[in-house]
């Protein structure tokens, strides 16, 4: 898969100090200029669904799960990859410095119809929820945060960078 970005987190002077990997997926399901998003009031902000790859599952099978927990999403398919986003961020807790965040993203089509998500505790307790925007708007509100917003997140560089990445190479693609 291509890598679309290595980012380095700025607190971050030495990538080799003790880290570990997490793996994860993230969904891109567009609609014309609209985009299957999640917006998390508590940072402000929309990303792209996805998660984790759980212990023994296969990227792709992570991918389908976690659009299907975070947005009711169902009959995943047309699944092609887009690219790799890895991150060094600091991590918070005693066992690690650093967690490599390694983002794999693919575009898919779902059914219409959204089902009930299955979004965990922290998800709702952060106010989590999914729905179709415009990718111009989303990219608009998510720069508005970075720039003005103390409750921004660290995944909001992410999927900022995601959202005008998908414009440029998706978006053209089919209005060409």
């Amino acid at each position: 898969m291509r890598l679309l970005k290595s980012n380095i987190h700025s607190d971050i002077k030495n990538v080799s100090a003790n880290q570990f990997t997490r793996k994860a997926t993230r969904a891109i399901v567009i609609k014309g200029e609209e985009i299957l998003l999640l917006y998390t009031k508590r940072y402000h902000d929309y990303s792209l669904p996805g998660g984790g790859v759980d212990e023994g599952e296969s990227i792709t099978d992570g991918l389908i799960r976690e659009l299907k927990e975070e947005t009711g999403a169902h009959n995943v398919k047309n699944i092609q990859a887009f690219g790799l986003y890895e991150e060094y961020r600091p991590w918070y807790k005693n066992d690690f410095d650093i967690i490599h965040m390694q983002s794999y993203c693919f575009v898919c089509t779902i059914d219409d119809e959204l089902r009930e998500p299955a979004l965990e505790s922290h998800e709702i307790n952060n106010g989590m929820y999914p729905l179709w925007k415009n990718i111009h708007e989303a990219i608009s509100h998510n720069e508005n945060t970075i720039a003005n917003s103390e409750k921004k997140g660290l995944s909001i560089e992410r999927e900022t960078f995601l959202l005008k990445l998908i414009v440029k190479e998706l978006l053209t693609k089919v209005s060409a």
